[in-house]
């Protein structure tokens, strides 16, 4: 895995964090002081969010720095000289020691997200080729009392082969190249969160099916973007177990999950009511 480098200035940085501040606020996926926003100055430093105050109204320079393990770097500047760090600091700290190649987090509450995982309903389904390809299976971390020494344990294993996590009644971890890109992965999970919840309004999820899924996980590897031990996830929750892209769909076979099974038995069934009709 690369280390992350990048040569935009700290000013391009704060610009860029308040930026995506507004949109958090805007959104609606963070409340009143909810959320934090991180990014990584050079190999030793992290430019974050100020705690306690709207991500809808900050300025540039009310951010502050701090070195890798979190301790505050003093500055000069009157806006900020008394301004603390996000009480959510250490969360992103253990996502930057997991994915040296990453340069950006965003902490958020996207309401969809959250209430999902209140009540049980996981994200990590083959609904949605464009999450499939980009996110892949979407975790969700165990609930953890939020800005305590219990955040970074809860997200460790699940950030390191991750880019986008659900925390159990708290809200969401996502993570890019940049602060704006790890706001656009947070606008696909809550996307993803919202077609789900419709689809259980509805009675019926409807997964893809596993030869389509091989074929958006081939898209996926193809672009760099698959992870260490994916694939057994994608073989135990979506049914793509050494599947092959163009095997035919009419001969059940033992990878295929049961609600494979049921569209396979009932298009076998309607085909025989055809013959005996005709």
């Amino acid at each position: 895995m690369s280390s992350y480098v990048d040569s935009r200035t700290e000013q391009t940085w704060r610009k860029e964090i308040v930026r995506v501040g507004c949109l958090l606020h805007e959104k609606g996926y963070v409340a009143a002081t909810d959320g934090n926003v991180s990014v990584r100055l050079g190999k030793n430093r992290i430019l974050s969010t100020p705690s306690g105050f709207s991500k809808g109204f900050l300025v540039p320079e009310q951010l502050v720095i701090t070195d890798l393990a979190g301790k505050q770097i003093p500055s000069r500047e009157l806006a900020r000289r008394d301004l603390k760090p996000t009480s959510e600091l250490p969360m992103h700290l253990e996502a930057y020691r997991q994915r040296p190649d990453i340069g950006a987090v965003v902490h958020a509450h996207p309401p969809i997200c959250v209430a999902l995982s209140i009540a049980g309903i996981s994200l990590a389904k083959c609904l949605l080729p464009e999450v499939v390809v980009t996110l892949g299976l979407i975790p969700t971390a165990e609930y953890a009392t939020p800005s305590s020494a219990e955040g970074p344990g809860a997200i460790r294993d699940l950030i390191a082969n991750h880019d986008a996590i659900i925390i159990q009644r708290h809200g969401t971890l996502t993570v890019g190249q940049d602060p704006f890109d790890a706001y656009l992965k947070l606008e696909k999970l809550e996307h993803a969160a919202y077609v789900t919840f419709i689809l259980h309004q509805l009675g019926r999820e409807s997964p893809l099916p596993p030869a389509e899924v091989a074929k958006l996980l081939q898209m996926r590897r193809e672009k760099g973007l698959a992870r260490e031990g994916e694939e057994e996830d994608f073989c135990a929750r979506c049914g793509v177990c050494d599947i092959a892209v163009d095997r035919s769909p009419s001969a059940p076979t033992p990878e295929h999950n049961e609600e494979e099974l049921v569209r396979l038995v009932t298009r076998e069934v309607l085909k025989e009511l055809g013959k005996l009709g005709a």
